[in-house]
């Protein structure tokens, strides 16, 4: 009887555990672990991992109920530490970006464009309580010039109080696929590297930029 429950918790393994999310994860966690800025919220792939551990945990209790062969349990269970590692690691990066560079990430559209909704309420309510610290400890009692979270005084025409993520910093990454990338901005004289697939280059973020957000290049 626990032979047949075993094989039929085989069969079901993939739909349980899909290793392709598993993966997709893991890469989504690396990217945002090494750009110095937040990345697109991978929405769908998160609440699919949600909905796998949810599952992987009913059948692992089912299991346990049930008597099945310990062995088959701890195979489970290594695979569920894994996914909600990697789903807490993800997560948990994102949002010390998000403390990092907190007015950053609301005042720019294509960062605040890239946050979930639960991250953009997370993101409002800190940076209204730090505005609200500042104010009552330090800014009020400074001359009305200087009373500004965002900048050194009224008269600065940007907000250079706000730390920006440094898009010139470098990363190593690997080619999925073959790719062109022009090393120098528009108005500079061009140059291109071409990376085979496979190949590893320590290079500047802003130049892979684009290519990691289209799934061509990760991040390593």
């Amino acid at each position: 009887m626990a032979s047949s429950s075993e094989a039929g918790g085989s069969a079901d393994y993939e739909t349980l555990m899909s290793t392709s999310d598993v993966e997709l994860l893991k890469r989504a966690w690396r990217n945002e672990k090494a750009t110095p800025e937040i990345l697109q919220y991978e929405g769908a792939l998160v609440d699919r991992a949600k909905e796998q551990i949810e599952l992987v945990e009913e059948t692992i209790d089912d299991y346990v109920e049930n008597c099945i062969d310990p062995l088959v349990v701890s195979l489970y269970q290594m695979d569920l530490d894994r996914t909600q590692f990697l789903l807490r690691s993800y997560l948990r990066v994102r949002l010390l970006k998000i403390e990092k560079f907190l007015f950053h990430n609301l005042k720019s559209e294509e960062a605040e464009r890239r946050l979930s909704e639960q991250e953009k309420v997370f993101a409002t309510r800190c940076a209204d309580d730090l505005a609200k610290h500042f104010e009552e400890t330090v800014l009020l009692k400074l001359p009305e010039n200087y009373q500004s979270v965002l900048k050194q005084s009224l008269i600065s025409e940007v907000d250079d109080m706000v730390p920006q993520p440094h898009l010139d910093t470098f990363v190593v990454c690997r080619s999925k696929n073959f790719v062109s990338l022009n090393l120098y901005e528009e108005g500079e004289s061009p140059e291109t590297v071409e990376m085979e697939r496979g190949d590893l280059y320590f290079i500047r973020y802003k130049i892979v930029k684009g290519a990691i957000e289209s799934g061509q290049i990760d991040l390593i």
